[in-house]
């Protein structure tokens, strides 16, 4: 399974949390003293503000006001790839086709016949059992088709779609090789059919994962420090809930805590006495987490934006699958490119530029440590960000990359020379235009007259 290999669990050590006796009260002060040098220095503002894409997420790793740390696996694959994705998964997208002419529509909305947009992903299937133990039937034809996936079947787990076009069977090229052929390569090869499929994606949509930002009261659960304190609550649409102490550090501190809530218990509490009140118990450890909310409303749209990231869709869209099989390949080797060169961004914790060769393809800007690295270090995806060419400290030519919303991260990156920035800047604006919000693709095409057909 692609997603269970690529999805290493990264254990983190568990901290004790010693408690000073009651006989002893130097111990209790020295203790106390200890944890409040920890949790200053948990505070401290680390590099993962202007360069998460470079960085190895470790938040994690930190304790918490509580001074407890929570056993925590990966975010998500793209984000321990050290990808940027949060505008992308904020919203629903509908890529418009290599074709982005103003006249024409996206190909999941309009019935005029266009161009399909087929990029190559990776897809693992687990072995079943049966006659038909991979779940999926091909079409005799050149290229071979996907015809059927089943239902709950591993194939449709691994995100095997109708209309995927089989490129390579357990490593094997496969596109001009008779149906037969590639039928035997599955069977005779290993339990986990390895695959390399062409994928329209351009075909639907991508469903939008849950996130919520907002200031909630916490309520300690130390047996020195009591009561509620406000924080700054993050949900990240990879399903975990990061707090920090204000508004201003997400983004350019670590978090005081991350909580995976999957499979975690949450609901409305009474027992407390407190209006407001709604529960948190994560699946992992033995804590109960209890915030309370300035209104109903409030608490409502906390509980149900967190219901969605405790009962989780793990299938990813096409586009990003296309997007993790890319990071395998060698930079050249992701065909067709819109751009590629060097390029270097801004380490704003560190007021440093870092190195990178970049590819640019289909909205997403992938960085490599060099032309000859694998696989990639990370990248951003620029779904809805406005490209500009902005002055910067001593520099009077940078490329700002600047997100539809605040509330998510900025970027600056700069080329060996102006005519470079402004070659990036124009492949930059291109690859972008290539995606549209869902919204804006239906309100467009509901605009426009109706689609004829001349005979």
């Amino acid at each position: 399974d692609l997603k269970s290999e690529m999805n290493k669990t990264r254990k983190l050590p568990l901290k004790k949390d010693a408690r000073a006796s009651d006989s002893s009260q130097e111990d209790a002060i020295d203790q106390w003293a200890r944890r409040r040098k920890q949790f200053k220095d948990s505070k401290k503002c680390s590099s993962t503000g202007g360069s998460s894409i470079n960085s190895t997420i470790t938040e994690g790793s930190i304790n918490s006001e509580d001074a407890r740390s929570v056993d925590l696996g990966l975010y998500s694959e793209n984000e321990d790839r050290g990808f940027y994705t949060e505008n992308f998964h904020s919203a629903s997208w509908v890529f418009r086709g290599d074709d982005v002419s103003p006249d024409n529509s996206p190909r999941c909305l309009s019935k005029r016949p266009r161009p399909v947009a087929i990029r190559e992903r990776t897809v693992k299937i687990a072995k079943g059992t049966g006659n038909y133990p991979w779940g999926f039937r091909i079409q005799f034809s050149k290229p071979i088709l996907v015809t059927e996936v089943d239902t709950n079947s591993a194939a449709e787990e691994a995100g095997l779609q109708v209309g995927d076009i089989l490129i390579a069977v357990n490593g094997t090229d496969v596109t001009s090789m008779p149906h037969s052929e590639a039928a035997n390569l599955a069977r005779k090869g290993p339990d986990i059919l390895t695959m390399i499929v062409g994928s329209d994606i351009s075909r639907y949509p991508n469903t939008p994962k849950p996130t919520c930002r907002g200031y909630l009261h916490k309520r300690t659960q130390s047996a020195i420090l009591k009561g509620w304190r406000k924080r700054w609550f993050v949900l990240k649409h990879s399903g975990y809930l990061h707090y920090y102490k204000h508004k201003k550090d997400e983004g350019k501190c670590r978090p005081l805590e991350v909580t995976k809530l999957e499979g975690a218990e949450i609901g409305v509490d009474t027992s407390l006495g407190k209006p407001f009140v709604f529960k948190c118990i994560p699946q992992a450890g033995n804590r109960i987490f209890y915030f309370c909310a300035t209104s109903n409303q409030e608490m409502k749209r906390w509980l149900e934006a967190m219901d969605k990231a405790v009962h989780p869709i793990h299938q990813n869209h096409v586009w990003v699958d296309v997007t993790l099989h890319n990071t395998t390949l060698p930079p050249l080797a992701i065909k067709n490119p819109e751009c590629l060169g060097l390029l270097h961004q801004l380490d704003r914790s560190k007021d440093v530029w870092i190195q990178h060769y970049c590819i640019l393809k289909d909205g997403c800007l992938y960085f490599y440590a060099t032309l000859r690295s694998t696989p990639a270090q990370g990248g951003l995806y620029l779904q809805g960000y406005v490209v500009s060419e902005q002055s910067l400290g001593s520099k009077r030519s940078v490329i700002e990359l600047k997100p539809p919303s605040e509330e998510f991260k900025t970027f600056y990156l700069c080329a060996e020379n102006v005519n470079e920035n402004k070659r990036w800047i124009t492949a930059l604006k291109a690859s972008i235009n290539k995606w549209l919000p869902l919204h804006q693709a239906i309100q467009d095409f509901m605009n426009r007259p109706l689609e004829e057909t001349r005979m």
